[in-house]
Order: C-alpha cells, then sequence, then structure tokens
C-alpha cells in the first residue's frame, strides 16, 4: 500500500491557530503567547508548550486546537505538547504584550516595576506572588489604586 504524504500548508495551520483564543486571556491568542512553537512535518504535527508544566488550561488549549484544525479541514494535523525547552514569556509577541496591556494585564517585563495597564505608572508593587492563574501575580497601582495582574516572567 502506497503512502500519500499530504502537502504541509504552514501558513494557513496558522492562520486558524491565530484565531484560537487562550481560555484564561480571551484577548490575546494562543499564538499571541508563543504558546505554539513550530508546525512539524512527516506526520504534520503542532508542536505547543504551555506556559508552565502544570498549566491547567493546557488541556483546554489542546481542545481548542484540534477542534479549530478539523473544523478548518486539518483533521490529518497532530497536536504535540512540547515541555522542553520550557516555555518562555520572551515568546509573548509584541502584539500579544500590546493586547496583554488593553486587556489589563501588565505583560512581562525584566525590570522590578510593571507599568499600570489602567493608568500608565510606574508607581506600582506587588502585592502577591499568586494571580488570578498560576502565571500572574497580583499587583497595585499606586497612583489610580487599581490592582492588576502582571504576567510573570520566566
Amino acid at each position: 500500500m502506497a503512502t500519500v504524504l499530504q502537502d504541509v500548508d504552514e501558513a494557513a495551520i496558522m492562520a486558524v491557530l491565530d484565531r484560537v483564543p487562550d481560555p484564561e486571556i480571551p484577548a490575546v491568542s494562543i499564538t499571541d503567547l508563543g504558546i505554539v512553537r513550530s508546525i512539524a512535518s512527516n506526520p504534520t504535527r503542532v508542536l505547543i508548550s504551555p506556559t508552565y508544566t502544570g498549566c491547567p488550561a493546557t488541556l483546554a488549549i489542546e481542545q481548542s486546537i484540534r477542534d479549530a484544525l478539523d473544523h478548518a479541514g486539518f483533521g490529518h494535523v497532530f497536536v504535540e505538547r512540547v515541555l522542553f525547552p520550557p516555555w518562555s514569556t520572551d515568546w509573548i509577541s509584541e502584539r500579544g504584550r500590546e493586547r496583554l496591556q488593553a486587556y489589563g494585564i501588565a505583560p512581562p517585563t525584566s525590570g522590578a516595576k510593571a507599568a499600570c495597564p489602567q493608568c500608565g505608572s510606574m508607581d506600582t508593587h506587588e502585592v502577591s506572588r499568586f494571580g488570578s492563574t498560576p502565571c500572574k501575580a497580583q499587583w497595585r497601582c499606586d497612583s489610580c489604586l487599581e490592582p492588576f495582574d502582571r504576567f510573570k516572567c520566566h
């Protein structure tokens, strides 16, 4: 029996994945967050890395990817979880950082301070290392007094 190799249209697959929202932060897509690492071939696979190994949203993300691929006619494409090297906040796209900010979440930075996503002030401080999800910390702005999440750097 002959094996038929299907051409991989990476751009079309990425366009589908670009419309898959993160289940915890629907303002950003899984491509914005850098969760999608690449498209591999033979067999065709979408390689993904969760924002951290124990992320509770991983299964929901994988199911959303599967559903989106199936709906777009890419039922032959597998979804493969890759844990090494681990996901890094460096993988968040510039568009993703802008969308996080607009959604009210301070994007990760290497500095000790975070800009308040409400008023832009740098007069902020961390309230708790644990935020609304495990990948975020709870912060507060000392200027406008609003609480906000900040993506943890890693």
